[in-house]
């Protein structure tokens, strides 16, 4: 039976008082508080800077908000979607250590969550992303992760945690953890279910989706044995180098060369669905969103639609029809 250390008293787990437990340690006993393997990835890359940006020594009592505020620092012209995503991970890991009594103070006071701008339509057209999804400039393995990712409409962090045994070939489904910890499954189309052995290459163990280089035996940026092939000993590939390659990709097709996103892959899958036809509880089986009324940013239909209704309204062109 595992021993937890009362505020004060002598933590087993590092020799130290918890009062004066370490920036590392309080990160890493927070990370390993929370279940979800989707959430603990996202949330491990902003702490990994906080404890980088603060020291790995630096007792976790003494956090103020002069360092909340250099790690935010990093994302200060990200969008303001990424801008809050880092700032909930600062939150919670204040709420929990505040919790835990080892934080007076919330560093987190001085920053704000970012409105959201307006946008327009997200969606990629599926010329160009059949362009991307078969152009051998690309390695494998990113044309495999962004076609599952359109075909699955699954969230990036889902498809990035899989694993080789959460691969259900014969079916052409994979199991994932979505959002608050259920287990649910999705399903991918033939193209993507040809590449998958050219990917896995015998691989029955470890992450699908593999960094380039081995993962680091020691220090801070040792991931945990769960993300690291036993094979190879390569680590799991992660969400931000993942982005940068998809946005580096698609910045030639992006008539604005800023490149697209991840979540822009399933934007477009629903929204192309909705194009097609499909009903929305057909699309909320797809999504797997648990009310239909969110469902609604990602099923506007937006700029195809409007193309399309105008070349059929088009006079010239139905006279020519006739």
């Amino acid at each position: 039976m595992p021993v937890v250390a009362f505020p004060g008293q002598p933590d087993p787990a590092n020799g130290a008082t918890t009062g004066g437990m370490t920036t590392m340690a309080a990160v890493e006993r927070f990370l390993d508080s929370i279940t979800v393997a989707t959430t603990r990835a996202g949330y491990a890359e902003t702490l990994a800077r906080l404890t980088a940006m603060a020291g790995p020594a630096h007792p976790v009592a003494a956090l103020a908000p002069e360092h909340y505020a250099a790690v935010m620092d990093r994302w200060k012209t990200a969008a303001a979607a990424t801008w809050n995503r880092h700032l909930s991970a600062l939150c919670s890991f204040t709420t929990w250590a505040q919790r835990q009594e080892l934080l007076a103070t919330n560093p987190a006071r001085r920053l704000e969550r970012r409105k959201p701008a307006r946008r327009g339509d997200r969606a990629i057209p599926r010329p160009r992303l059949e362009t991307l999804f078969t152009d051998p400039a690309h390695a494998l393995r990113e044309r495999l992760l962004w076609r599952l990712l359109y075909d699955t409409a699954a969230r990036a962090e889902e498809i990035l945690t899989l694993n080789v045994e959460d691969l259900d070939l014969e079916f052409r489904r994979a199991r994932v953890v979505s959002k608050g910890g259920a287990i649910e499954y999705v399903h991918r189309a033939t193209p993507t279910a040809r590449l998958l052995p050219r990917l896995l290459t015998g691989r029955t163990t470890g992450p699908v989706f593999l960094a380039n280089r081995r993962a680091p035996a020691s220090g801070t940026r040792t991931p945990a044995a769960a993300d690291i092939d036993p094979t190879t000993g390569r680590a799991r590939l992660s969400y931000p180098r993942a982005e940068y390659l998809f946005k580096t990709a698609s910045a030639r097709l992006d008539p604005h060369r800023q490149g697209w996103t991840l979540h822009q892959l399933r934007h477009s899958a629903l929204q192309h669905l909705a194009h097609a036809g499909r009903t929305a509880p057909e699309l909320q089986a797809k999504s797997r969103h648990q009310h239909l009324a969110s469902l609604g940013r990602y099923v506007r239909l937006g700029e195809e639609t409007s193309a399309s209704v105008t070349a059929e309204a088009d006079p010239v062109q139905r006279r020519r029809a006739r």
